[in-house]
Parts: C-alpha cells; structure tokens; sequence
C-alpha cells in the first residue's frame, strides 16, 4: 500500500488549524459566544432551553425535510476533506485511521460497550449540572411531527458521529503525532477542542464531553480504529435524540 513522508511539523499544524477553521474549531467559537450569551442573560443556565435538531420550515414538511437532508451532507464535507489529505500520505486512508469493515463484530462489541460506559452517567452528570444551574436544559429534538422525523434523527446521529470522531481522532491524531506532539498532550489537546464546541450547551456539556473525549482518545491511541468510537458516537445520539422524541412528552425531566 503506497504511503508518502509525513507533513513536516509546522504544515501538519497549519493544516489542522485550517480544518478545524471550516469545522469543529468554529463550532467552538460560536459555542463560546453562545454560553457568554447565556451566561448574562438574567434567568439562570437551567431555566434556558438550548434546542437541536431543529425545524426549518415546519408548515412545509418536504422542504423541511429537504433542509435537514441538506444540512446533514454539508456538515459531512469536512469529513471528506480530512480523508482527502490524509490521502496524500495514504493511499486508503479509511484504513490508516481504521473506519472500514475489517473487524465488523470487534468494533461493533467495543462501540456498544464504550456507549455504555459513556451514556448511563453522562446522563446523570447533565441531570447533575442542570440541578447546579451548570447547563441548559437540551431539547435534543424540534423537528416536526412528520414520518421522516426518526429517521433524520438517526442519520443526524451519524452525521455527528462522523464528523466527531473522523475529525477529532483520525485525522488531528495523525497530524499532531506527525507535528510531534505527546501521545498525552494530543489526547487531552483533542479532548479539550471536544468540549469546547460543546459549551452552548453549558458548563455541565463542556466538562462531560471532555471526559468522553479523554476515554475516546485514550482508546484510539490503543486500537487505532475509529469505527468503534463511530458506533459509539452514533448510538449515544441515536438514543439521545429518538428517545427525547418518544418521551418528552411522558417523562417530566425531559422537559
């Protein structure tokens, strides 16, 4: 398999600024804005709602299902950039980062196990943080009542997923080692950028992606595949956003 020098350190670094300029690094701009925003408003962080998956056009459900199709492959082209310049140095780069189908039944066991691990008390760290008026309360789903409604959901978990983990340990992995930074300093550099773009949500969203993005990164360092972390990504979305859907309007906390 052909395979090329690694980018000298200072266009490794260049280029994941660059990336994570048109992705997640201004996601975390905007999210910090967003929390600064929240942070001065006069009711407090728990009393704040912070929506996702949001309707568009709710009166035109097939525009609104056209906007949200749109919005989910337009989040997915940084993933393919990241993949393209990998390219440069690999010539199946899905491989090098591990986000193929060689070890189907291993990193499906591995992605549901770190999906556990991950969920049962990240849920109970946001019900935590709200308690503390450390985090909004996320409505993790606003989109119509219409039949397309569960299955956007499922494909935006995996938008998310993809663009998270590809990004966020495939890719900033692979240039931060090639920049040579420390296995330690790469992991908790990642992790960190990882909670950033996830301060909209609140202190309590901030600390707890962080430590998901501490235990994926200490993973990935030891397999060296993203496929499970994808599976694990997806899942905990999909059971975020399809179980707020169904259960808002059952279960108080929710709300």
């Amino acid at each position: 398999m052909a395979t090329a020098p690694p980018l000298a350190p200072r266009t490794a670094l260049t280029e994941t600024v660059l990336v994570l300029g048109v992705s997640l690094g201004a996601s975390a701009v905007w999210s910090a804005l967003s929390l600064v925003r929240k942070l001065t408003a006069e009711e407090g962080l728990s009393g704040q709602v912070t929506s996702m998956n949001q309707s568009v056009t709710p009166d035109q459900p097939w525009l609104d299902l056209t906007h949200q199709l749109v919005g989910i492959a337009l989040a997915l082209v940084p993933v393919a950039l990241a993949l393209h310049l990998l390219a440069r140095q690999h010539e199946r780069p899905s491989h090098l980062i591990g986000l193929d189908r060689r070890e189907p039944l291993r990193d499906t066991a591995i992605g549901l196990g770190l999906a556990a691990v991950i969920g049962i008390p990240g849920l109970g760290l946001y019900l935590l943080a709200r308690a503390l008026d450390l985090n909004t309360t996320i409505a993790a789903s606003d989109l119509s009542a219409a039949w397309w409604s569960i299955p956007v959901l499922v494909l935006a978990a995996g938008q998310n997923a993809l663009l998270e983990e590809v990004i966020m340990l495939g890719y900033l992995f692979t240039r931060w080692r090639e920049a040579g930074w420390s296995p330690v300093v790469i992991v908790v550099a990642s992790a960190l950028v990882r909670g950033s773009y996830h301060l909209y949500q609140g202190i309590g969203g901030f600390v707890g992606n962080v430590a998901m993005g501490l235990l994926l990164g200490a993973v990935y360092l030891r397999i060296r595949r993203t496929a499970p972390m994808v599976i694990a990504h997806w899942v905990i979305d999909i059971v975020a956003f399809v179980g707020y859907a169904l259960l808002v309007t059952r279960v108080g906390w929710l709300s």
